[in-house]
């Protein structure tokens, strides 16, 4: 739009009613409304007009901040091309383009991709494709799912019944049958202010042994953890974890997912934890940072074996019967391709690296502050856990989210915790304001 100004747009719907808010306390909200009507680089713009720096990378997926020109253009000119064509029995070129392109980013043989639309949508594919691929060569009773405790794998029926929040599980029934969870990795004795990976923990992939034992590993398709678990407050895996964990599952046939919907497209300076943890498992998933939360996508990558399990039968027959209208959407793709340039030409993923030491003091400078009973950290990613007001749970954090959206900050917490994931093309000088912010707010805190 000709003259729009992203850092000075303001504008406030008159009615608010309609909008069943997602993940939020909606009586509370519409009563003090939070509006964001702009965004440009590291800043959001409130309905006042006051700049925000947005110290979350909006919902962990700006990473290269907002309103890049070249994401932008690119799907400007895409809707005028080509706005949706079908990918059932039809294609366009883009989804082939960017598939191709994204798996250059894969580690082993892990050389297909399959696109959905977000996080969520990828975990069930995750999933689905597990227990289909095992069926498919011959071990059909290989139909069970473990999880881990604290896990957020999005809000599919799949993604919840793996997942280990009870928050998103308790209002839904009993969910799918046959799963079951790890103990998370978490002993706050052990582990409180260690800075980046706990040497306490290893021990805790074993868990799985225990598992296999209770159920037989012949009926386990598939074991899906978070590298790092992000929603539920950053917690951090030991050291030798995640290698034991694809250690047990290699041994008993088990594929082992890496819901990689955060950590992916360098929040931890790499590509993806995959490499940066140097574990190969036997499907990925992602989203968020894979369009820089410019259109809604999401990718299931895996392996060539399994791929290849599929591809039998007929030449004329569907191998697997799974799929959404906006697979390899073009627009998305679109955004996609133009994200992955922009991670490129800027060397992204390696300043994001460069910074990660300047982020673990800044972090772990609130360790003496006011209520403050933990910080996590890897990568660009922290936590700031604090002790809660008797009987009053989350109400801290609340009033420091709160606190911290008047003084121009953008935090995220879940619980009693505070989650901080900037975009990856922060400075230092933003990070000194994301924790001197946070900083002031809990020295001022009940």
């Amino acid at each position: 739009m000709a003259g729009y100004d992203p850092l000075h747009a303001t504008s406030m719907p008159n009615n608010l009613d309609a909008f069943f808010m997602p993940f939020t306390a909606n009586r509370q909200f519409k009563k003090a409304p939070r509006m964001l009507v702009g965004a440009q680089d590291m800043h959001y713009v409130a309905a006042d007009g006051r700049k925000v720096l947005d110290g979350t990378a909006g919902l962990w997926c700006v990473n290269a901040g907002h309103g890049r020109e070249p994401i932008v253009k690119a799907v400007q000119d895409q809707v005028a091309r080509l706005d949706y064509a079908p990918n059932f029995q039809m294609g366009h070129p883009l989804p082939f383009e960017l598939a191709a392109r994204l798996t250059t980013m894969m580690p082993g043989d892990i050389d297909h991709v399959f696109f959905s639309n977000s996080g969520s949508e990828a975990v069930d594919t995750a999933l689905k494709m597990a227990i289909a691929y095992h069926r498919a060569r011959g071990e059909g009773h290989r139909t069970r799912l473990i999880g881990r405790e604290r896990g957020y794998h999005g809000v599919g029926f799949g993604g919840i019944s793996v997942g280990g929040i009870s928050g998103n599980r308790k209002q839904f029934g009993a969910l799918l049958p046959g799963v079951d969870h790890l103990p998370h990795t978490y002993d706050r004795d052990r582990q409180a202010f260690t800075r980046g990976q706990p040497e306490w923990g290893a021990h805790l992939a074993d868990e799985l042994e225990r598992l296999c034992a209770l159920h037989d590993p012949s009926t386990i398709a598939a074991v899906i953890v978070e590298p790092v678990a992000g929603s539920t407050g950053v917690l951090v895996p030991p050291r030798g974890y995640l290698k034991r964990l694809r250690e047990i599952c290699t041994k008993h046939g088990i594929l082992l997912i890496f819901d990689e919907v955060i950590t992916g497209f360098g929040r931890l300076g790499k590509g993806f934890a995959t490499e940066y943890f140097d574990v190969i498992p036997d499907m990925i998933t992602c989203a968020k940072g894979i369009t820089n939360g410019t259109i809604p996508m999401g990718a299931t990558f895996l392996r060539k074996g399994i791929y290849d399990t599929f591809m039998n039968g007929p030449e004329n027959m569907i191998e697997l019967f799974h799929g959404y209208t906006y697979s390899g959407h073009p627009v998305a793709c679109a955004a996609a391709l133009a994200t992955l340039d922009v991670y490129a030409e800027e060397d992204l993923f390696a300043r994001s690296a460069a910074l990660h030491g300047y982020w673990e003091d800044a972090a772990h400078s609130l360790k003496d502050h006011p209520h403050v009973i933990d910080v996590r950290n890897l990568g660009l990613i922290a936590a700031v856990e604090l002790a809660p007001l008797a009987g009053k749970p989350t109400a801290r954090a609340y009033d420091a989210f709160v606190k911290c959206f008047e003084r121009g900050l953008l935090i995220r917490y879940t619980a009693d915790i505070i989650a901080l994931s900037p975009p990856l093309i922060a400075g230092k000088a933003h990070i000194d304001e994301i924790f001197g912010t946070l900083g002031d707010v809990l020295k001022e805190a009940a």
